[in-house]
């Protein structure tokens, strides 16, 4: 039985992992462990490993990482903390692989200890790009301490072997969350008001905002002008609260305050999990802030995207998805077209550039059959010298 070993550390990650989680422990050639860390352990982010234990997931290691702050000190510490629980955890559970999505410092830590104790790597949603964010930085670096690949579009598969990957090693296999929207079965409309304490009858937005950890002492600023675009405004709107980054606590701070004072129209929640969080997709009328999900799962529900800033600048993105500044006549401007009835209808029929779904198989099945001995030693792929010079000139 091959070892595979899942690292998750945020609800949305946990979303995202849950279909190929589900698969890996049903698969009868693989033996599934599973290292949760991060905000799962987080009261101040809902302890939300609890929702994963209830799942049916036995957890093989928790690894305690996360300081009660949020400055970028308070951050590189809690690296610092999940490099030596993961170097721990690994130890213990000797995997055959490890896989981690995306681009977080949890992530980080885990795909560093990985490295080196000499843990074989495979990492999904390789080959992105967000201008805005040091994600940035750290999905290419996991990319190059990794060694399966599987990108959501044939483009970061082709930016994942320009980063020097061999190319049968690198799989487009689509976005993963994709999988969700295709199995989940969605609550119905009473069923979710009444969980979430709301009425979706009138016109609702779901915004989630997130500081964009490239800039400095930016955080307030922008999320004042979100709230300002939104204060005056006729329709519900319910906040998904940020993750735990550095200045993370002033946007959330900020947003429960306006909840506080605008209790007819406006909710926050820590934490909705997936099937909530999808389910109110089929019934919101537009998505607005700075989250990946906006671009990657909810134009597959034919709504429009306000994508605020840079934090997800460089990602491919759907006709649906409306980018604007960080400021209130720019997010109000946005949001007036987002609900512009003839853009509306104009999505209609629309193709999400991150497929239709299936990811999660196409990953199962190359983690029950690519051959893993001897792969931890790579050579750098160079790219033909005619390639290589016409990308340098792009």
């Amino acid at each position: 039985m091959r070892k595979i070993c899942v690292v998750t550390g945020s609800r949305a990650e946990y979303g995202l992992l849950y279909w190929l989680m589900k698969g890996i422990q049903g698969s009868e050639g693989l033996e599934f462990q599973l290292i949760v860390t991060g905000m799962h352990l987080s009261p101040e982010f809902g302890l939300t490993y609890q929702q994963i234990e209830d799942d049916g997931f036995e957890i093989d290691r928790k690894v305690e990482m996360l300081l009660s702050a949020d400055t970028p000190t308070a951050v590189s510490k809690s690296t610092a903390l999940g490099l030596i629980g993961m170097a721990d955890a690994l130890a213990d559970l000797t995997p055959d692989l490890l896989v981690v999505l995306g681009d977080r410092f949890e992530i980080f830590a885990a795909a560093t200890a990985a490295t080196l104790q000499r843990v074989p790597l495979a990492h999904i949603h390789g080959g992105e790009s967000t201008f805005g964010a040091v994600d940035e930085a750290i999905r290419h670096s996991i990319t190059k301490m990794s060694h399966l690949h599987f990108t959501a579009t044939e483009v970061y598969r082709n930016r994942v072997i320009q980063l020097g990957e061999d190319p049968s090693r690198v799989f487009n296999v689509g976005a993963v969350g994709l999988d969700n929207i295709q199995r989940l079965d969605f609550l119905e409309i009473g069923e979710l008001e009444q969980s979430l304490g709301v009425s979706l009858e009138p016109d609702t937005v779901l915004v989630t905002y997130h500081p964009v950890t490239l800039e400095s002492a930016t955080a307030k600023g922008q999320i004042e002008a979100l709230l300002k675009s939104l204060d005056l405004a006729r329709y519900q709107v319910i906040f998904t609260l940020p993750n735990a980054d550095a200045d993370g606590r002033i946007i959330r701070d900020c947003i429960l305050k306006f909840a506080a004072e605008h209790p007819d129209r406006v909710k926050a929640f820590t934490s909705l999990g997936q099937l909530k969080y999808l389910s109110l997709l089929k019934y919101v009328s537009i998505v607005v802030g700075n989250s990946s999900s906006g671009i990657l799962e909810v134009p597959a529900f034919g709504i429009p995207t306000i994508n605020i800033g840079d934090r997800q600048a460089g990602r491919i993105a759907a006709k649906s998805v409306i980018h604007c500044g960080p400021d209130s006549v720019s997010i109000e401007s946005a949001i007036e077209k987002g609900f512009n009835q003839e853009f509306r209808e104009s999505l209609a029929g629309m193709a999400n550039p991150y497929g239709s779904g299936g990811a999660t198989e196409k990953i199962q099945k190359i983690l029950e059959e690519f051959e893993i001995e001897g792969i931890l030693k790579k050579r750098f792929f160079d790219l033909p010298p005619a390639v290589a010079g016409s990308q340098a000139k792009a």
